[in-house]
């Protein structure tokens, strides 16, 4: 076989090949806002694409039940809240607005990590609460024992009955928080730790603790969609997008 170059095949490839049309994949899709309720400082958080509406497919119908993370330091613009992260999921498409509605709560990885510490007991509590609103929100708490004043031993270990006495003040304290709440009000307790405050407060009969915090939020079960509602968590006021300004994006 003579070794060179195939004169019958053309410099595309094969014989007879067209070359392909080069497709721009950003022409298909558009931007949306994702606005954040009403209790954040910050309301336009950020953008997210979607395919354009064509025919039975609707872009609204791919956009909700997304959810995105941002950092609560972002959200209320204040450094001193960057150690936990929220989680909004999309509940409604109004123009090209993308509303959300609270999904879930989380302390960052590095401040859970700085919480722990030699010579005292770790303790962790669970529960299912469901607010006002019938929303079902598991919390999770975390707290740690602490030398009490004057103390000269060196480790401040608890006693596993003291234990179960500390655990039982989270579950009371957690349960007058969130049952009594609907779902704005409890995100508001989470943002200002009252309910790790209080517990710090009403353990001190039993042992003292420290860096007492709700560690995690899950919501397990929402109501069945209420426009309202919605609304409501929004202050009935939707920024503008720059979209629907004119304005081009960033």
């Amino acid at each position: 076989m003579a070794v060179g170059k195939n004169k019958r095949l053309s410099k595309s490839g094969k014989k007879g090949q067209q070359k392909r049309k080069v497709i721009d994949f950003m022409t298909r899709k558009e931007w949306y806002d994702i606005v954040a309720p009403s209790s954040f400082t910050k309301r336009s958080i950020c953008k997210t694409l979607v395919n354009k509406s064509v025919g039975n497919k609707n872009c609204a119908d791919q956009l909700k039940g997304r959810v995105f993370e941002v950092n609560l330091g972002d959200l209320n613009e204040d450094e001193q809240q960057a150690h936990r992260n929220i989680k909004l999921k999309v509940e409604d498409v109004q123009g090209r607005s993308c509303l959300t509605q609270f999904q879930g709560m989380a302390l960052t990885t590095d401040k859970l990590r700085s919480l722990v510490r030699k010579w005292c007991t770790l303790i962790e509590a669970s529960l299912d609460l469901k607010t006002s609103d019938g929303y079902t929100l598991r919390v999770f708490v975390i707290g740690f024992t602490k030398r009490r004043n004057n103390q000269v031993k060196k480790n401040c270990y608890a006693q596993s009955s003291q234990v179960l006495r500390l655990r039982k003040k989270m579950f009371d304290v957690m349960s007058a928080a969130v049952t009594k709440s609907d779902l704005q009000s409890c995100v508001k307790k989470f943002q200002l730790e009252t309910i790790g405050k209080d517990i710090e407060k009403m353990s001190n009969g039993i042992y003292p603790l420290r860096d007492v915090h709700v560690r995690k939020v899950k919501v397990v079960k929402a109501p069945k969609f209420d426009n309202l509602k919605l609304m409501d968590a929004h202050g009935n006021e939707i920024p503008a997008s720059k979209e629907e300004m004119g304005i081009a994006a960033e």
